[in-house]
């Protein structure tokens, strides 16, 4: 499987819905790293938790909170 970097302006390769994309600044590429490096962070300390309806209820939303700060800023 290929991978591409999130922040990266090759991300249109593997993305099969949206056939234009903008180019972004360098500080929204960082941005995009920091958003996702503290999903990351929360999302590990989440799951040192244990486990619970209420804590994949809690993954999830982080995900979707991820998601959609990267979509603003790519939008």
């Amino acid at each position: 499987m290929t991978t591409v970097d999130g922040a990266s302006d090759e991300r249109t390769a593997n993305n099969a819905v949206r056939h234009t994309y903008r180019v972004l600044s360098d500080a929204e590429k960082a941005q995009i790293v920091a958003i996702k490096d503290k999903g990351a962070e929360l999302l590990s300390l989440i799951e040192s938790l244990g486990g619970s309806r209420e804590l994949s209820i809690a993954k999830t939303k982080t995900e979707e909170a991820v998601m959609w700060a990267v979509k603003h800023i790519t939008a």
